[in-house]
């Protein structure tokens, strides 16, 4: 059983920048591959990136060149680094983990609770 705490969301200016959190406890860390999602009011939860076990990341076409993903094996816990956050990025962000590399929610089976990242405009 693995357990995910997201942290780091808040709100910001458009333009500005944020680090979202995951720390992950209750398993292996080095064997799950993670990803980020993220859930506006009244619209479906949105695939924004994730790592691999390896490090390799992919991020969605949405967040492409703004988002980086890394992970640090050692304190367990995957960063989401967002660069000119738009009011569009405004949503609920949650980590997941998992045994597969994927973008598709129902690959994950561990979730956190989510952090709100609010972009002003």
């Amino acid at each position: 059983q693995v357990q995910l705490v997201e942290s780091g969301g808040e709100l910001v200016q458009a333009g500005g920048t944020l680090r979202l959190s995951c720390v992950a406890s209750g398993g292996t860390f080095s064997q799950i591959a993670v990803g980020w999602f993220r859930q506006a009011p009244g619209k479906e939860r949105e695939f924004v990136g994730s790592i691999s076990q390896n490090s390799g990341t992919y991020l969605g076409n949405t967040v492409k060149g703004r988002f980086t993903i890394s992970r640090d094996n050692a304190k367990n816990t995957v960063y989401l680094q967002m660069n000119d956050l738009k009011a569009e990025d405004t949503a609920v962000y949650y980590c997941a983990a998992g045994p597969t590399f994927a973008f598709t929610p129902r690959t994950y089976r561990y979730w956190g609770q989510g952090t709100q990242v609010t972009v002003s405009s």
